[in-house]
């Protein structure tokens, strides 16, 4: 409820609200907050939540039946909580029931010790954080109470290093002016220190007493997650005060800097900004999971299918011949008829075929909770940080497909250590590691299409240097040498003596000595420039000792132009509340600060309001030049001409650039215009539309008065990185603030553009019609070019059921397009984001510019709605926030501006270049394990399961095992779990530098080539396969065997052991074909289980265990006479032979007569060794020369014609300048003549990467 417009005079100039709201609001539903100060009778009447934390979900009693209730809430432990309950009925079962009941109880056992231990150590980090003592003002005197004791309107008092106990209205403090300083670390991220600032009228509430008759009330915004926004207004003393986001300390914050302050409490507990913020994360899925739920949904049909086919078969045959033979095989009491009969053998055969059904690949569970105890930072009180997102223990619980989800939670889990572990990603200029903040996308990384990227902090390195400006219509900055032209960076002289200021940054370097002439011969443009520099921002001053300046800025474009000043003679020392002192030209002067208008994303300005010493009062302004050329004063234009001249030629040399201007102001306008600015603020409704309205007013008819340069110089290794990723096929879109010529610009030094681009659209229409002419022209330019298709990789099945089909998909690319902000607002639209999303991913480059980070979300969003390809968005800074959340996958950046990207990404590292070896190296690997992992795990699994379905038709349909019970149960979990798990964890199929060489081995990932609906069915053909083989081959051999005394061979428990024995076999030695990356632990897994199966085998039919269990182990030295037969040895060889040729066969012939690019990487990789072997027996008899050469020139060939051809070289990296001239003829072309080359020049070096 808010307080209305027609609210009575008297209850406006009154110390309390009116009596007619003070409605008590039920819970949920709580549409504005009131607390009384000191007054906890009032402040119980709503209700409000204590400050008690509780993240814990159990106690002693609740934990066993509510655990057990969360568990079978899942779909794969109800489903095999029914087959147990199946196999609990005689006359369904064929099966014992622990070979259900002991896997159900593990996983369920398992899963419950997991999520007791984590509640365990969230009520002892619940204990911790509520118990943590905090002083409270009770009946006039401070208290010491726990932190769950502290109730919405208390008075509680906080000293310097102390975490704040909830969310606290700032009273007063130790430092002037009702000054505080906090970290806001564990709350957004930002490590540099903060201000708040008490309001006025508390500010002097400095001593208990007075503190303890403070009756004030607080009427407030309900409890909600925006972390940098509060509105609220204080009614005390027949007055109203508004109240915002800087009068606020929230909890999670560090009380820095400060001896100690007062607050009032607003919010408690979970109502606090921060426990708002500490939901539940979203869980994405991979392309892979979402593929896996059709296929299981085939699998099930399938296995109902064979049950009802299995079961007409029993069904047919009891009616037939079953009927005929009551006397010796009588049906059961419960069976009256062959029908019903064939029904009980439909559930029988469920049971026993249900391990083709992978229901645990298919339920998928994030094991997170809002708060985790390892999550809270050590004070107790801050944002948790985002946890690892690590599937829990499920299974396929009657017997092989226990270790299934395991195996999968594993290997990714295995695939996240690798990113962690990987010291080629390690910043050590920052201590920063690579670091997997989620374990379930790895495999998402090796299909990536296209890359959103931010640029001010991802791109460049986010660390800013005054580089130029325009004063009053003069451009500083360049020098010049005696001709007139710019002098290069190894032909300027020393940089600007700034000796004579003993306050400037030692750290700070510019070039251009005739601005410093200007400022010290008094030139009043430049004075007015840097006094506006040292006036118009939110910088802190520290003076640790005399003369010795600290700046803390919340951005380092702001920290670069205050220092700026200071070097130049306008040095900013210190602020208050109301005044901001900066010694200019030696003198220290001291302004009234009466207003400061900040900055945000949709104003992209900002301005302060002073009254110097004179008392005159001045506005000053700086922004966005789109922005602020539009509030200047119509003339003179010849100034505003050669500035924005300037402008455009810094933006077009990549600097970022602010234009910067003031206003006089007379006292009784600003009189007037302070007032409407109080109204605004003491609105409940609509506050921050109606300050804007208020701003706009003031902030026009300004004076131009210079603008500004900042250099944002490119990270190492991005243009190398950007290279490589688009001859892996992935587009990428940066998506900037910053204006269209500084991106473009930027777009040619990281080679996103490149000069051999057939055309670089740029679009920069301001209305509808105008935004979607621009689109058409350049499609149709796409279109009639006479620029060849493009090749590569095809996948009829992907591209066919595209959601977006388009003939501009086989453009071949060589296009770009660049979009302004204002522009992209319409394209976005519902009737036009078809035709730009159309024109736009014809393109190979994209760069949005002037893009709020709503339009960031919104442009990724589009990209995944309409194409069927996975997206990866990377930023660092809190604007890229809602991107990296609303892409496939999202990379924070740890850079200049906190941590808030990084807190919400997937992954995170600290410098844009190791992306390539995220998605080249580490996502293709995962990629590759995961899909050969998965073609492994339904081959042996229908080779298993398939063989009970043949045997089906030879034991009249009655649902008997061919296996013994003992060997279903441990077939997943011992005989083939470990030999999968290895290869899904450490397989790879060329070294990771061949990843890096070839770009071109990315695209099966893109274009879903190694597992999908079609390796699908090859991979349940092969298990069909090998159980017809390895089921009747077998029975045909041991139909008419004998023993050595001529003795019948066959017996149902020696057929068992023979099948069973040629089955693990066959998958060993398929699994064996399948690795491509040998190690210790692959030959010790795969060789281990082999005898891990026959020792178990041994042990079962041993004396021993029949001695200890003759019920169980009845069938004594089977096993030992079996296998001791040299015809079953024979048996087990052909059927090995005969399952494995074929598949050699066919790989040996692909090889041959198709080989993918891997395969030939493979085989140049084994020649080049050869090579190299074959030089090292080599030796040198004599010298021919003893000179010495020291030409160490570091250049590439086809430079010299780019310079002749006149060819504007304005790429800033040469690594990789060859990778736009080479010849597109094909990847296999380019290898065959690689190779011919390194055969005819023995010291041939490394190959380079292949375009496609």
């Amino acid at each position: 409820m808010t307080v209305p417009k027609e609210m009575p005079e008297k209850w406006a100039r009154a110390g309390a609200p009116p009596s007619w709201s003070r409605k008590k609001p039920s819970w949920g539903t709580e549409e504005e907050r009131r607390a009384r100060a000191n007054d906890r009778e009032y402040n119980e009447k709503f209700q409000y939540a204590s400050n008690c934390i509780k993240t814990s979900k159990y106690n002693i009693l609740t934990f066993l039946p509510v655990n057990l209730f969360e568990q079978f809430q899942e779909v794969a432990n109800t489903y095999f909580l029914f087959l147990l309950i199946l196999q609990l009925i005689p006359q369904v079962s064929s099966l014992s029931w622990f070979t259900t009941i002991v896997p159900l109880v593990l996983v369920l056992a398992i899963t419950a010790v997991k999520d007791a231990t984590d509640d365990y150590f969230r009520h002892k980090s619940d204990n911790q954080v509520n118990n943590r003592q905090s002083q409270v003002l009770i009946r006039g005197s401070l208290q010491q109470e726990p932190w769950m004791n502290v109730c919405v309107g208390d008075i509680i008092k906080l000293e310097n290093n102390q975490f704040v106990a909830a969310d606290l209205l700032l009273l007063s403090s130790s430092e002037p002016h009702g000054l505080c300083y906090i970290e806001t670390a564990e709350l957004d991220g930002e490590t540099n220190m903060k201000v708040r600032q008490a309001i006025p009228v508390t500010s002097e509430l400095r001593d208990i007493s007075r503190l303890a008759k403070f009756d004030g009330e607080v009427v407030c915004e309900p409890p909600n997650n925006k972390l940098d926004r509060f509105s609220g207004t204080l009614y005390w003393k027949e007055s109203k005060f508004p109240l915002s986001n800087q009068n606020m300390l929230l909890r999670g914050c560090v009380l820095r800097n400060t001896e100690w302050c007062f607050g009032l409490v607003v919010f408690a507990g979970p109502d606090t900004k921060l426990m708002q913020n500490s939901g539940r994360t979203k869980f994405k899925r991979t392309s892979i999971d979402r593929l896996m739920n059709t296929l299981v949904l085939w699998i099930f049909g399938f296995l109902v299918c064979m049950g009802v086919i299995l079961a007409i078969g029993n069904a047919i045959w009891e009616h037939e011949v079953g009927t005929r033979f009551q006397a010796y095989l009588p049906w059961d009491e419960a069976v009256d008829s062959a029908f019903f009969s064939g029904f009980l053998s439909f559930w029988s055969y469920i049971i026993i075929l249900n391990t083709v059904v992978p229901i645990s690949l298919y339920v998928r569970f994030c094991a997170q909770v809002s708060v985790r105890p390892s999550c809270l930072p050590p004070g107790g009180g801050g944002l948790p940080r985002r946890p690892v997102r690590v599937g829990p223990v499920r299974g396929s619980l009657p017997e092989p497909d226990l270790l299934s989800p395991c195996s999968v939670e594993v290997i990714r889990l295995g695939h996240s250590y690798f990113i962690n572990w990987d010291k080629k990603m390690f910043c050590a200029k920052k201590r920063t590691p690579a670091e997997a903040r989620t374990t379930t996308l790895s495999e998402e990384l090796g299909q990536v299409e296209y890359v959103f990227s931010d640029k001010t902090g991802t791109l460049t390195q986010n660390v800013m240097a005054f580089s130029k400006c325009s004063v009053s219509g003069r451009s500083y900055g360049d020098v010049l040498d005696v001709l007139g032209h710019k002098a290069e960076l190894g032909e300027r002289p020393e940089p600007v003596d700034f000796s004579s200021n003993p306050l400037a940054d030692k750290q700070f370097v510019f070039w251009d000595s005739s601005l410093l002439q200007a400022v010290k011969t008094g030139d009043p443009h430049a004075h007015e420039f840097f006094r506006l520099l040292s006036l118009c921002h939110t910088v802190m001053s520290e003076e640790k000792t005399e003369g010795e300046l600290y700046y803390k800025a919340q951005s380092p474009d702001e920290g670069a132009l205050v220092t700026a000043a200071r070097n130049f003679g306008f040095v900013f020392r210190a602020r208050t509340p109301q005044t901001i002192t900066v010694h200019e030209m030696g003198t220290a002067v001291t302004y009234q600060l009466l207003a400061i208008l900040d900055f945000n994303n949709v104003r992209k300005r900002m301005s302060v309001i002073v009254r110097n010493p004179e008392g005159r009062i001045r506005l000053y302004c700086k922004g966005a030049d789109t922005i602020l050329l539009d509030r200047l004063h119509p003339s003179p234009q010849e100034l505003l001409s050669t500035t924005t001249d300037h402008l455009n030629e810094y933006a077009g040399e990549g600097l970022r650039t602010l234009v910067l201007a003031y206003k006089d102001l007379d006292e009784e306008y600003y009189g007037g215009w302070a007032q409407r600015r109080l109204q605004a603020s003491l609105a409940q409704d609509s506050r921050e539309d109606r300050l804007a309205s208020v701003y706009e007013e003031v902030e026009s008819d300004m004076v131009l008065l210079g603008a500004t340069a900042i250099e944002d110089k490119l990270q190492q290794g991005v243009p190398e990185t950007i290279a490589l990723l688009t001859l892996a096929n992935i587009k990428i879109w940066v998506l900037t603030g910053d204006k269209q010529e500084t991106a473009v610009n930027i777009g040619y030094s990281c080679k996103m553009l490149t000069d051999d681009m057939a055309e670089v659209f740029i679009v920069t229409g301001h209305t509808v019609l105008e935004v979607r002419e621009e689109l058409r022209k350049a499609r149709e330019k796409m279109l009639d070019s006479p620029h060849a298709v493009g090749n590569g990789f095809t996948c009829p099945e992907k591209r066919s059921s595209a959601k977006l089909p388009s003939v501009l998909e086989a453009v071949a690319g060589e296009y770009a397009l660049v979009i302004n902000g204002h522009s992209l607002a319409h394209a976005l639209e519902a009737d036009m984001e078809l035709e730009f999303l159309e024109t736009a991913c014809a393109c190979r480059a994209v760069i949005c510019c002037r893009v709020t980070p709503l339009q960031k979300a919104q442009v990724v969003e589009l990209v995944k709605k309409h194409k069927k390809a996975v997206t990866l968005a990377i930023g660092d800074g809190a604007n890229d926030v809602s991107m990296i959340k609303t892409a496939h996958i999202g990379v924070g950046i740890s850079g200049q501006e906190g941590i808030q990207a990084v807190l919400a990404s997937d992954y995170s590292f600290s410098q844009f270049k190791f992306l390539q070896r995220l998605l080249l190296v580490h996502g293709r690997w995962s990629y590759l394990r995961m899909c050969k992992f998965l073609c492994y795990f339904f081959y042996k699994n229908f080779a298993f399961t398939m063989v009970h379905f043949w045997f089906g038709f030879f034991c009249g349909f009655s649902a008997q095992t061919v296996y013994d019970q003992y060997f279903i149960t441990l077939y997943n979990i011992v005989y083939t779990s470990l030999p999968v798990l290895a290869m899904g964890v450490f397989d790879q199929d060329v070294p990771e530098q061949r990843s890096m060489e070839y770009p071109k081995l990315y695209e099966p990932g893109q274009l879903n080539l190694l597992f999908n609906k079609r390796e699908f069915f090859i991979c349940i053909a092969q298990g069909i396969y090998t159980s017809v083989l390895v089921f009747f081959i077998p029975y045909g051999v041991l139909a008419e065997a004998t023993r050595g005394d001529g003795s019948q061979l066959a017996d149902y428990q020696s057929f068992a052991v023979t099948v069973a024995t040629s089955l693990v076999i066959v998958v060993s030695v398929q699994i064996g074909l399948d690795t491509g990356y040998w190690t210790a632990i692959n030959h010790f897994f795969i060789w281990g289980s082999l005898a891990v199966y026959f020792a178990i085998l041994f042990a079962m039919h041993s004396n021993g265990l029949f001695d200890m269990f003759p019920n169980q182990f009845r069938f004594v030295g089977n096993a030992q006479n079996t296998l001791a037969q040299p015809t079953v040895w024979l048996t087990i060889t052909l059927t090995t032979a005969v399952c494995v040729m074929p598949v050699v066969a066919f790989r040996f012939l692909k090889l041959s007569l198709k080989p993918d690019l891997s395969d030939t990487v493979r085989y140049s990789q084994l020649v080049r060794k050869k090579q190299k072997a074959q030089h090292r027996c080599l030796r040198r008899v004599g010298r021919t020369s003893s000179r010495r050469s020291g030409y160490a020139f570091s250049h590439q060939e086809g430079f010299g014609e780019l310079i002749m051809s006149g060819k504007n070289m304005r790429l800033s990296s040469l690594a990789l300048a060859g990778f736009g001239a080479r010849s597109g003829s094909g990847w296999l072309e380019g290898l065959r003549r690689k190779k011919s080359d390194s055969a005819g020049s023995p010291s041939a070096g490394p190959p380079k990467p292949l375009r496609g």
